[in-house]
C-alpha cells in the first residue's frame, strides 16, 4: 500500500478519538473511559455534562450519548470484560440521574 493511502487511512480511523477528546458536547476527564470503576465513569460523565455550557441536550442525554458513542466506536477493540464495565457504567449513569432502568415502565 502506498504511504499516502496508509496515512489517509490512519487519519480516517482516528476521527472518533478526536471526537471523544475534543467534543463540542462537553469536556471529559482525561482517560475516564479507561477506569475500572463503572460508578466513577458515570459520576465523571455526570459532572462533565452538568458543567458543560456547550452541550445541546440535557445533561443525562449528553452523558449517555458520549458513553454510547465511545462503546460503539471502540467496537471489536473492546474486550468482553471492558465492554461489561462500560455497560454497567450506563446503568450507574441512569441511577445517578434518577432514571428508570432500561426495560422498565
Amino acid at each position: 500500500m502506498p504511504a499516502r493511502k496508509k496515512q489517509e487511512s490512519n487519519r480516517e480511523r482516528k476521527w472518533s478519538g478526536e471526537v471523544t477528546q475534543n467534543s463540542d458536547a462537553m469536556d471529559l476527564e482525561k482517560d475516564i473511559f479507561k477506569s475500572d470503576d463503572p460508578t466513577k465513569i458515570a459520576q465523571s460523565l455526570k459532572r462533565s455534562a452538568e458543567r458543560s455550557q456547550r452541550r445541546k441536550a440535557a445533561p443525562f442525554r449528553s452523558a449517555m450519548s458520549m458513553l454510547t458513542f465511545y462503546i460503539n466506536r471502540a467496537g471489536a477493540n473492546l474486550s468482553a470484560a471492558r465492554k461489561k464495565k462500560l455497560q454497567t457504567a450506563k446503568t450507574r449513569l441512569r441511577e445517578i440521574f434518577g432514571r428508570e432502568p432500561k426495560g422498565r415502565a
